[in-house]
């Protein structure tokens, strides 16, 4: 068993972002295309702290380096309080050979970078569609030219929600564009709000701005994130910019009057409408799904185009698929072997002289 805690983990994705965003990429085309699976996840919910959950999101994804995995990861919002993080988490990843644990990695890192990765790929796609929302049979774009590239054009960002899923998503849109100047932020905590602002600007090149109205943050760009610990929805987009695109990463603020104002992109349309999102509150409402236009995997592959309109921005909820969790431990994994990085325990499972003679 390798052992790879938080500062390894830290060490190996350090200024990899985009070689993250091109992982997750190639895991949503891998998931378009039938080569994942990706059981629900499993929510451990508690009779008394209706807020605390642990989640299991085991997934497999298939190619030329397969691979298969566990991430364990919980959210307690009142951890904040305590000085400590939302979220902790670890990951397994388990032999194709013979089903063993293989890794065990610290996950907290690998969730929050996964998540940014998904965001800044989204923009990528999202905010330079050339045609209204349609399905196409067939593509002329390939895998290689559907690969994320740096971007021009995009100057500022608005958050709402400063804790530490925004600003990875940042640094993920920061490096995906290099033209972003400038962020805004919004939080019901204006001293979390005071803090994230300094550590956005220690961290990443862009001027960050703390507002005290969420309009104002949702407004001010045509690029907004949203990343909170909301568990019902609570505002809609009519303060957005003409033509926003909005990466409702926490997927339950929003209103179904503001989903079904919206175009809505997902990760995967069954995942997402689970678990009371907002996506699932509306389709609860409307009783179908035809109110998403489409999946990224569709879009990465080219078979599908959504562009937002002055009156109606495109809306991007990703549930957080199991399979992006294995693609970047498999991605910490191969670095820590290649860098002897990493706690090897050569007897943490039994070996054949411990196993009991099976009977015949």
């Amino acid at each position: 068993m390798l052992i790879i805690g938080h500062s390894a983990v830290r060490d190996i994705l350090a200024g990899r972002e985009m070689e993250l965003i091109d992982e997750v990429r190639a895991a949503y085309l891998a998931h378009h295309e039938g080569r994942t699976v990706v059981p629900h996840s499993l929510f451990l919910r508690f009779p008394d702290r209706p807020r605390d959950r642990v989640i299991a999101l085991p997934a497999y994804l298939g190619g030329a380096e397969p691979v298969a995995g566990i991430k364990w990861i919980s959210s307690f919002p009142g951890n904040l309080d305590a000085g400590l993080p939302r979220a902790s988490a670890a990951m397994i990843l388990n032999s194709l050979e013979n089903g063993r644990p293989e890794a065990l990695v610290e996950a907290s890192l690998i969730s929050a970078k996964r998540t940014a990765a998904s965001a800044a790929l989204a923009a990528t796609l999202l905010t330079t569609q050339q045609a209204a929302p349609t399905r196409r049979a067939a593509s002329t774009l390939t895998t290689r030219q559907a690969a994320p590239t740096r971007r021009t054009g995009l100057l500022g960002v608005g958050l709402v929600g400063c804790g530490v899923v925004n600003l990875e998503i940042v640094r993920f849109l920061a490096a995906a564009f290099p033209s972003l100047s400038e962020v805004v932020l919004y939080d019901t905590d204006p001293g979390r709000a005071a803090a994230f602002a300094e550590q956005c600007a220690s961290t990443v090149p862009v001027k960050a701005t703390v507002t005290a109205e969420r309009d104002e943050a949702v407004g001010r760009y045509p690029l907004v994130s949203i990343a909170t610990t909301a568990a019902t929805p609570h505002m809609d987009l009519a303060a957005a910019a003409p033509g926003a695109v909005v990466l409702h990463v926490s997927l339950r603020d929003l209103t179904t009057d503001a989903i079904l104002a919206s175009h809505n992109v997902v990760d995967d349309a069954d995942h997402v409408c689970r678990e009371a999102t907002s996506l699932h509150l509306t389709e609860q409402v409307t009783g179908d799904r035809s109110f998403i236009n489409a999946s990224i995997g569709e879009m990465v592959a080219g078979t599908a185009t959504v562009r937002a309109e002055p009156d109606r921005p495109v809306v991007f909820s990703p549930f957080g698929l199991g399979v992006l969790d294995v693609a970047l431990a498999r991605f910490v994994r191969t670095r820590a072997q290649e860098h002897g990085l990493g706690l090897s325990v050569p007897d943490f499972l039994p070996g054949p002289a411990s196993c009991p003679a099976q009977p015949t």
